[in-house]
């Protein structure tokens, strides 16, 4: 029989996994196998500044939540997430398939760390969170 404590405990080696997600959501764009881009445009420019962003909040989040627990943070990172699946098709970079890949594949595991975290505090109190393992 599987432990099934595995899913219902909030575990520090989940946030630390979130910090090296938004580690890895930082530098994405200059992942190998990048074709390279020569000449630096407004519109890959946008795409840069918009990962840098969501992957220092998605770090800083991970951190938060290593620090002071809070439901919050768990949201946040599943709206960035679901920002980060959805950038593509917002700033208009999809035609490049590889980062395409990249941003859908990191901000789906983004979204899955951020539910199951939120699944495991849903019915914490206020002091049980603030009682978190460092």
């Amino acid at each position: 029989m599987s432990d099934s404590r595995f899913f219902s405990t909030h575990r520090p080696w989940e946030d630390w996994f979130g910090m090296l997600l938004g580690a890895l959501i930082v530098v994405s764009p200059w992942f190998p196998l990048q074709p390279e881009h020569d000449v630096m445009t407004a519109e890959r420019s946008v795409m840069i500044l918009n990962t840098f962003v969501v992957g220092m909040l998605v770090f800083g989040l991970a951190q938060l939540e290593y620090v002071a627990l809070q439901r919050w943070e768990e949201v946040a990172e599943i709206a960035l997430g679901l920002w980060l699946i959805a950038s593509p098709l917002i700033f208009g970079y999809s035609g490049d398939e590889f980062l395409r890949i990249w941003h859908a594949a990191l901000g789906g595991v983004v979204v899955l760390v951020g539910a199951l975290q939120l699944w495991q505090d849903w019915r914490l109190s206020d002091q049980e969170l603030a009682k978190h393992p460092q």
